[in-house]
């Protein structure tokens, strides 16, 4: 596992916006968050469990949590725009952004995949992550150690067959991040990318449904360089592709 200790005042009053925040590695990670004292924002689709992970979040003592109801996939240019819109109201600025959401696709060969297969995953996988970045680089720049974290896949950086749109997409996504972060270094933002590597989720069973998930990490288990790059430890870290195992 990646070799930090968080220290317990990490995040005090810092602002994270978290992708895929209603179950696995983004709640596990909002949690985390909120424990080092952040104001967590969490993003998912599904309401109710983002109220649940909002309410576990107050249960254990963390400041409250804001929840974000947002479909990736159905998004478009003006929905990210109202986005940026709110949370510059409500927040002023945005310490950390962390792309956790992910869509898997079909796993079979790229000759089997369908161009509209590929496109969904790019729109989650991609899109998502460049237009929510591009709308919300106020608030980024706003912030006086900012951080953005992409989330990538060992499939990302060497490809494997049977993996397509999916693979296909997280080698865009170490581009993204590459590229944001030449770009943004002037501006002190640091933007860095984060393989989890086999994780129990319900992405990872989807992918290995014959696996016995008490084989691999918890999500908890994996969050050290993931605090790691969110707080002022990593400055001057950029355009990185860390591995979280």
């Amino acid at each position: 596992m990646f070799d930090y200790h968080a220290p317990a005042d990490l995040l005090r009053d810092r602002i994270i916006l978290i992708t895929g925040a209603n179950r696995g590695i983004g709640a596990a990670l909002a949690k985390g968050c909120a424990t080092l004292g952040a104001r967590v924002i969490l993003q998912g689709r599904d309401a109710a469990a983002l109220d649940r992970v909002r309410d576990d979040i107050l249960a254990s003592g963390g400041p409250a949590a804001a929840t974000l109801v947002l479909d990736l996939e159905q998004a478009e240019a003006t929905t990210y725009a109202t986005v940026a819109q709110r949370l510059q109201a409500e927040f002023g600025r945005l310490d950390g952004l962390v792309h956790n959401a992910g869509l898997l696709g079909p796993r079979v060969p790229l000759e089997s995949t369908s161009p509209a297969a590929l496109a969904q995953v790019m729109q989650v996988n991609v899109h998502a992550g460049f237009a929510l970045t591009q709308a919300l680089l106020p608030l980024l720049r706003a912030s006086a150690d900012a951080s953005v974290i992409f989330t990538s896949s060992s499939v990302g950086r060497k490809g494997r067959a049977g993996w397509g749109a999916y693979s296909v997409s997280k080698f865009a996504t170490e581009c993204l991040m590459q590229v944001w972060a030449e770009e943004l270094a002037d501006a002190g933002i640091r933007v860095n990318s984060v393989n989890p590597g086999g994780t129990r989720t319900a992405m990872r069973a989807a992918a290995y449904p014959a696996e016995d998930p008490a084989r691999v990490p918890a999500p908890e288990a994996i969050l050290p360089v993931y605090l790691y790059l969110l707080g002022s430890a990593s400055r001057g870290t950029t355009g990185q592709a860390l591995n979280a195992q």
